[in-house]
């Protein structure tokens, strides 16, 4: 399968949950280009960006098991190649 390049933008309104967040992103880890993270003290969220490149399945499959952590939202933008 073709890699492509995408941007998953993570939000985290449960900061319980940022092990179960950052186990994932170890486990995708081979297909991952560069995070960035911005703690939102006056909202009590913190907004991830994850730069990818890898197979289309697997950047879909780290981004649903992301949604499905209670408490995170996380959309992904691909490039068009």
């Amino acid at each position: 399968m073709e890699n492509r390049v995408a941007v998953l933008s993570i939000i985290v309104e449960d900061l319980s949950m940022v092990e179960k967040i950052n186990n994932l992103l170890h486990e995708y880890n081979e297909y991952i280009i560069g995070r960035m993270g911005i703690p939102y003290k006056q909202r009590n969220v913190s907004i991830i960006c994850i730069a990818m490149d890898g197979p289309l399945d697997r950047i879909n499959g780290l981004t649903g098991a992301l949604g499905r952590i209670p408490g995170v939202s996380a959309k992904a933008a691909f490039s068009r190649a």
